[in-house]
């Protein structure tokens, strides 16, 4: 279990500069972080070698995702809902462009989470949330 403290009080003031530099490395993994649930689609093949929102060229090989909110860089964990296997993607571009959809995954990521048969899964998102 991750703890985030933020109150130096007990700790004696010779250790406090090694405490805070150490505690400044740990704040990205202290940030809050948001989980939702949705619907997950994937896409590959047609995509494949053209350029992403962000200017990346799309590779169906990559463990890569498209949101329509999310910002660019974002890492978001993927978990299917019916089988619990999860993967770990990076948002670098738009979409889907499907009412009712949450997020696009390249099929790399489809693969690893088991749902390129269906097509379309139930899935919980997490990531953490970028400060302003």
């Amino acid at each position: 279990m991750k703890h985030c403290y933020s109150n130096l009080s007990n700790i004696p003031s010779i250790y406090k500069a090694s405490v805070i530099i150490f505690s400044t490395a740990l704040i990205f993994s202290c940030s809050p972080k948001t989980v939702e649930t949705g619907r997950a689609s994937y896409y590959a093949d047609k995509f494949d070698g053209r350029k992403t929102s962000n200017g990346e060229i799309f590779s169906q090989n990559k463990k890569t995702a498209a949101s329509k909110t999310l910002p660019f860089g974002t890492k978001v964990t993927v978990k299917n809902l019916t089988n619990g296997k999860t993967v770990k993607v990076r948002i670098n571009d738009r979409g889907p462009f499907v009412a009712g959809r949450s997020i696009d995954l390249s099929k790399k990521a489809a693969k690893k989470i088991d749902m390129v048969d269906a097509g379309v899964a139930e899935v919980e998102l997490k990531y953490k949330n970028k400060k302003s």
